[in-house]
């Protein structure tokens, strides 16, 4: 298969692309943390702080959100591993948006479902920058 037979979707992220992306992670990450650290000491300092977290990993979240479905639209064909990575960004944005809802209930409130969706969140946000961060192509190998 030749070059010209490929239709490349994006072989590396832009630099601001790949920031937001990999900023996301961190931050779902240290909210899965602070629950954790919530669930097990009860200050409530933790549940505020891992609120704050999820703030910024969507704010990441749906500014890679949008560049993924700048880059999917540019496409020639959308089938593959492209829509596969916008539709892991759209999930995980909309879990962690559910999760930011529930962290904004009173801290005894959250537990565990708030563990539980930063757990989901953060694996998504994980597998997503794995595949943001590899080679995107529309077709044939990766």
């Amino acid at each position: 298969m030749t070059v010209s037979d490929q239709t490349v979707y994006r072989c590396t992220p832009s630099p601001l692309h790949a920031l937001l992306l990999a900023g996301s992670v961190p931050l779902f990450l240290g909210a899965l943390l602070s629950d954790v650290a919530y669930y097990n000491s009860y200050q409530v300092q933790w549940s505020n702080f891992a609120a704050w977290l999820i703030a910024g990993g969507l704010l990441f979240c749906g500014l890679t959100l949008l560049f993924a479905l700048a880059n999917l639209i540019r496409a020639e064909r959308k089938g593959g591993r492209p829509a596969l990575y916008f539709v892991l960004l759209l999930v995980t944005w909309g879990l962690g948006l559910i999760n930011a809802f529930e962290h904004a209930k009173d801290a005894w409130a959250i537990m565990p479902s708030g563990l539980v969706l930063s757990v989901l969140v953060s694996a998504l946000a994980l597998v997503a920058a794995w595949i943001g961060l590899s080679n995107l192509r529309s077709g044939g190998v990766a």
